[in-house]
């Protein structure tokens, strides 16, 4: 948990979208001063794709924003570490499920690492925390709000809860004209949810209980986990768009029965990435894995883009919008680039200049980041623009203001010398846009494309059949 810098002043006005109320908010902690944040976390049977990294950069910034303004921020995101996905996996891959996770789970971390993503306060997984779910399934079973079906799962009934579909705005009507129940189910309602799954014959991976041995259903994980480390109530709930409904459905339903409590006060969820229109998700196919993508490019390349826009709109992702988000972050670090050894300037000072006090407008109304880079940008044409000691403080005002959006916390000359820069694809782009400027005898245009490219490493050679590009230093003799 992260304390308060007692050289701040108190936070500021900030306003939240509530996915429940479906309207900005004024946040107002339950206890002042103070925030509890739960993000639903990875269930790690394979590689992070670009879709979690959404999740993970959104909330970091949220996070980064919160402290910032002098909030003690306790912030946890689990990680789901048994489930259907991960038993399939492990079975294929003829290894212990265990084993499996783990190399999962590091490879979470690294990913998360190379995007600037700084860890939660608490990472609960859920095989650790079997009691705690356990002793919520005995509760609303306790209170009727659950029951042991006779194929030996236990099932949570959807009709005792009558404010089940408050989140995602579905009523009871439709969820049962929708629903459908699965071969060996046994549920009394078909909009029932799984709460314990009880352990077939020969399943060699389960966990005693009450009502024979088995493993908990998923969303029973979040509730028990999340009340656990942060108590029957709490702030801020949020996760991906696609876990509004059913997973956030489930968790208000199961945590309100057996707390008595409103189990969260602000939920809050970021928008899909998609690909060619659709949305990326590893059901669809259509991911790129973290890794993929910063094998080409930047890792603070791919950080600006997921934050250029705001974290409740989806992100179109293309090899051009990750192209265009290095030249803009390479204007930032162009601005930088004199000023070396100037350090970000503190916190309370950089947000008191005229630009500190429209980013923190601008994040204050639902953390809108596009606003808050649009600042930044003004600031930079400014830091040009000035020289001398004026410069130098402009320039440590904007090292400030960025490194609360996780941006600008390398050196100039790293990230502008870094060469992993530009995909096959986006380099020949540059080669078309090259041409073209040539054909319309815009030469200084030509002169500055081969110059850009050849700042990635990236090096042209002009011959009778066309131009040819390759990496690496100009060959003898070349031009």
């Amino acid at each position: 948990m992260h304390s308060v810098d007692p050289a701040r002043t108190e936070p500021g006005p900030v306003h939240v979208y509530n996915t429940l109320s479906r309207s900005k908010q004024l946040l107002q902690p339950l206890e002042p001063g103070r925030l509890r944040i739960y993000v639903c976390g990875m269930t790690v049977y394979d590689y992070c794709h670009l879709g979690h990294a959404r999740v993970l950069v959104a909330f970091d910034v949220i996070v980064r924003h919160l402290r910032a303004l002098g909030y003690e921020v306790t912030y946890v995101r689990n990680i789901t570490d048994i489930d259907d996905k991960i038993l399939q996996r492990a079975r294929e891959n003829d290894e212990p499920y265990t084993d499996l996770t783990a190399r999962f789970i590091q490879a979470m971390h690294e990913d998360e690492a190379a995007l600037g993503v700084q860890r939660p306060d608490l990472e609960p997984r859920a095989t650790a925390h079997i009691e705690d779910m356990l002793a919520m399934v005995q509760t609303l079973i306790d209170k009727g709000y659950a029951y042991q079906a006779d194929n030996g799962d236990v099932y949570y009934s959807v009709a005792r809860f009558e404010r089940y579909g408050q989140l995602s705005g579905r009523n009871m009507d439709e969820l049962l004209a929708g629903a459908r129940v699965e071969v060996g189910e046994a549920k009394r309602d078909p909009r029932d949810f799984v709460l314990w799954k009880a352990a077939a014959e020969g399943e060699e991976v389960h966990w005693p209980s009450p009502w024979g041995p088995g493993r908990p259903g998923w969303h029973i994980e979040c509730s028990a986990m999340s009340t656990r480390c942060l108590g029957d109530s709490f702030d801020m709930h949020g996760g991906g768009p696609d876990l509004r409904f059913p997973h956030h459905e489930n968790e208000i339903a199961q945590s309100e029965a057996a707390t008595g409590q409103t189990y969260v006060q602000y939920w809050m969820h970021a928008g899909a990435v998609r690909l060619d229109g659709e949305k990326m998700s590893k059901s669809l196919g259509n991911f790129f894995t973290i890794r993929d993508i910063l094998a080409e490019h930047h890792p603070e390349a791919v950080r600006y883009l997921l934050i250029a826009s705001h974290y409740r709109s989806p992100i179109n992702f293309s090899e051009g919008s990750l192209g265009e988000a290095r030249q803009r972050l390479e204007r930032f670090y162009q601005a930088l680039q004199p000023y070396a050894d100037v350090a970000p300037q503190p916190w309370a000072e950089a947000a008191a200049s005229s630009w500190g006090q429209r980013y923190v407008a601008a994040m204050g109304d639902d953390f809108n980041t596009p606003e808050a880079l649009a600042v930044l940008f003004e600031l930079v044409r400014e830091l040009n623009a000035s020289s001398g000691e004026q410069a130098r403080e402009r320039a440590g005002i904007l090292r400030a203001l960025a490194g609360g959006l996780g941006l600008l916390e390398q050196g100039a000359e790293a990230f502008l010398q870094a060469g992993a820069g530009l995909s096959s694809e986006a380099i020949e782009a540059l080669i078309e846009e090259r041409e073209q400027a040539k054909k319309g005898r815009e030469f200084d245009r030509a002169d500055a494309i081969r110059q850009q490219l050849l700042d990635q490493g990236v090096v042209l050679e002009d011959t009778r059949e066309g131009t040819r590009w390759r990496r690496g230093a100009p060959a003898p003799g070349g031009d």
